[in-house]
């Protein structure tokens, strides 16, 4: 099979570019190792920026976003007794949007055969070759029989653990990584949420986060040991502990229910450069991982299908290779500042183990600050909502 472009893995943002290149009429091949129902079935992010809902728009797929979707103009940071509400919308002139990751991705897949989108599930051994030639191709195998694209780019949008960013070579490669020393527990409920906000909650017993995905299904969080078990931590128990660390405003109006989901993620900060090496071009969570504290995972994978989309797009239409070129040093600048917005979150909101008590002291200083600070709740609304691209 011959294509312009071939993008490994139909996440978000390997559909996302999918979807963009093919309304320009560039012919693209989508190859993911796993099924169409697994795709669907990964818990992620819900809470997208104006960028990653502005191409939701551009690509005319964003209507059952803005039907069930939620539009918020703030959140609150809380010190386990005080609520600090950051206003987004009055801060920055924007909002954001909660539509859980699923959804998007979900959009995204329905609309893919009526669009030409080809996508290829179930694809074993993705293999990526000769990336630093004009002539790039990856190998795949499936049903006992190996296939081969030959194509001008590949695009690399398999996430963390895929094969896209091991086939940059190793001598032109340097990776940043900051693995944090605990997790988040966190639950899925089909429960009305506590807050009609996301609370951020630094309480003495560590952080807990509020979140939704509707009106009726609720999403929390609370920090934990690394070595922790999901088995130790009975929905009881759980709704206990969010309860505390949340603060009385937030657990008098909590509603508890039994866990849908229930699982422990781990935190890291990780930035791989470059992002591009010769014809392979990586987006998303392939060259960078944030701390979920930001909710800028999958609104950064946006920012980079953003840039890689008009990059391709001026090649092919323009014979424009200059973007191309300049993809990796345009992407990285937001994503460094991206990773630092997520990096002094963490710090501020999570008990870190060999935190002593001076450290607690400067995030209590800090959030007291912030309270007081329109300058400083500026700062953080313009991260939150994201920054320019």
């Amino acid at each position: 099979m011959k294509t312009q472009v071939a993008i490994i893995g139909a996440g978000p943002a390997g559909l996302l570019l999918g979807h963009l290149l093919r309304a320009e009429g560039i012919e693209v091949v989508v190859i993911e190792r796993a099924a169409p129902d697994y795709v669907l079935g990964r818990i992620r992010a819900g809470v997208l920026e104006r960028t990653t809902t502005d191409l939701m728009d551009r690509l005319g797929l964003g209507a059952r976003m803005h039907a069930e979707g939620l539009p918020h103009d703030g959140f609150h940071l809380a010190d386990g007794e005080r609520l600090i509400r950051i206003d987004i919308e009055a801060l920055t002139g924007k909002k954001v949007m909660v539509y859980g990751q699923t959804e998007v991705t979900r959009d995204l897949m329905e609309a893919a055969p009526e669009r030409g989108l080809e996508i290829i599930y179930e694809a074993g051994d993705v293999a990526l070759h000769a990336v630093d030639s004009d002539a790039p191709y990856v190998t795949y195998s499936k049903d006992g029989v190996t296939y081969r694209i030959d194509a001008q780019f590949a695009c690399g949008c398999d996430g963390f653990h895929g094969p896209s960013r091991k086939a940059v070579p190793a001598s032109v490669a340097k990776a940043y990584e900051k693995v944090y020393p605990f997790g988040w527990l966190g639950i899925l409920a089909d429960v009305p949420p506590c807050h009609h906000e996301l609370i951020y909650a630094n309480h003495d017993r560590g952080f807990a986060l509020a979140s939704m995905r509707s009106e009726s299904r609720s999403r929390y969080y609370v920090q934990v040991p690394l070595d922790e078990k999901i088995e130790e931590w009975p929905d009881d128990r759980l709704w206990d502990e969010l309860a505390t660390r949340l603060g009385p405003e937030a657990a008098a109006n909590m509603t508890r229910g039994p866990a849908l989901e229930k699982s422990i993620a781990p935190l890291r900060s990780f930035v791989f450069e470059p992002m591009r090496h010769g014809r392979l071009m990586l987006a998303g969570d392939s060259a960078h991982i944030v701390p979920p504290t930001g909710a800028k995972g999958l609104n950064l994978a946006a920012s980079d299908v953003h840039y890689l989309s008009e990059a391709l797009i001026g090649y092919f239409k323009r014979g424009d290779a200059d973007a191309v070129a300049g993809y990796s040093d345009k992407a990285l600048a937001r994503v460094w500042k991206s990773e630092r917005f997520s990096w002094q979150l963490t710090k501020l909101m999570h008990r870190f183990p060999d935190g002593d008590a001076f450290d607690r002291r400067m995030q209590v200083a800090e959030l007291d600050y912030i309270a007081s600070s329109l300058a400083a709740q500026t700062t953080i609304a313009e991260n939150y909502v994201g920054l320019p691209l």
